[in-house]
């Protein structure tokens, strides 16, 4: 199934991030959000995952709008922002544990992400021992542990060394050939093959442009 977005704005604070922006992600398919720092593809991710109302604009899988059921909405999908929002007195596998039966996981899904992102012998150390590479995969592990055809990723492969990067190319190619979809923003090269680029420049505004009584 289809996501998609039409005409969309964001305003943060008083300034006009981007307008005017369509997207569609198809199944199997992977877009690339690109763009200097600053040009909205942090806030391009938050809104696709609802967590940001778009000013303008409407966000919609085949089935409806995605205002109409939210909470199906936030069923389809991994979101992975900048931090990796673990429970540093839990472990390794508490930690996973968690996230992936809010989504419906279950223990089998989430050995074999913590195989996948080459967390085995790390299941009983506590988060707060780990590296920030470690760290990372583990936020990463989310993705492998319980199902979400949508995944948007903020910069995945931060503190990553080539090893794991290959891991999450060869997830994100996985997800994609089940008929997942991912969305990724990254300022590096995955070399991850047949992906579709949005460069966020083509649709930010000056720093002058100012919606007036937005707040």
């Amino acid at each position: 199934m289809r996501f998609f977005g039409e005409n969309l704005s964001c305003v943060r604070g008083e300034r006009l991030v981007f307008s005017g922006l369509d997207f569609a992600v198809e199944p199997g398919t992977a877009l690339v959000l690109t763009g200097s720092n600053g040009s909205g593809k942090t806030s391009l991710l938050r809104v696709m995952a609802g967590l940001t109302r778009p000013t303008e604009g409407q966000l919609a899988w085949d089935d409806g709008p995605i205002s109409d059921d939210p909470e199906n909405h936030h069923r389809r999908l991994h979101f992975v922002g900048h931090l990796d929002a673990l429970k540093p007195v839990l472990s390794v596998h508490e930690n996973l544990d968690i996230w992936a039966r809010l989504q419906g996981g279950i223990e089998k899904k989430i050995a074999s992400a913590l195989k996948k992102l080459m967390l085995e012998g790390f299941e009983n150390i506590p988060g707060r021992y780990l590296s920030a590479g470690q760290r990372r995969r583990l936020s990463l592990a989310r993705l492998a542990a319980s199902d979400a055809p949508l995944w948007l990723l903020d910069e995945p492969t931060i503190a990553l060394d080539a090893p794991s990067v290959a891991a999450v190319r060869s997830l994100i190619a996985e997800h994609r050939t089940n008929g997942g979809m991912a969305v990724i923003a990254t300022n590096v090269d995955l070399g991850i093959a047949d992906t579709t680029t949005l460069n966020l420049l083509d649709f930010t505004a000056s720093n002058e442009d100012i919606w007036e009584g937005v707040t």
